[in-house]
């Protein structure tokens, strides 16, 4: 029996909301939603097609946690993008460090401003 339809959401903790909204929502464009029911939390709900990204203001219970460097191999969240070259050149303009995927496909990895792991894939993957 399939018991799993899709993938609803993502969700990651944030130590500063307004300086985690400027980068998900000016650097890489995502959308407020207005979906976000009042939660005893502050937080931010972003839409991408079906699925959403959740950030969480609560207290980070992996403060202090070592990362490794590259954001492959770590837990991450995967997005598709329209053009890789455009992101890269946004990210080189804000100043956030990024790698290339290690396999050699289109896809790069970056961390926002609490060193969650991202991964942008190019459109065609």
């Amino acid at each position: 029996m399939k018991h799993i339809l899709s993938l609803h959401h993502s969700s990651v903790v944030v130590s500063d909301l307004a300086v985690s909204r400027k980068f998900y929502e000016d650097l890489l464009g995502l959308t407020l939603s207005n979906k976000r029911p009042k939660l005893p939390y502050d937080g931010a709900w972003y839409e991408i097609g079906d699925q959403q990204i959740h950030l969480l203001a609560v207290p980070n219970c992996e403060a202090g946690l070592v990362r490794p460097a590259h954001g492959g191999v770590d837990r991450h969240i995967a997005l598709k993008v329209a053009d890789i070259e455009a992101l890269k050149a946004d990210l080189d303009r804000a100043g956030v460090r990024y790698s290339v995927s290690k396999s050699g496909r289109p896809a790069l990895f970056c961390r926002d401003p609490d060193n969650n792991a991202l991964e942008f894939m190019g459109s065609g993957l």
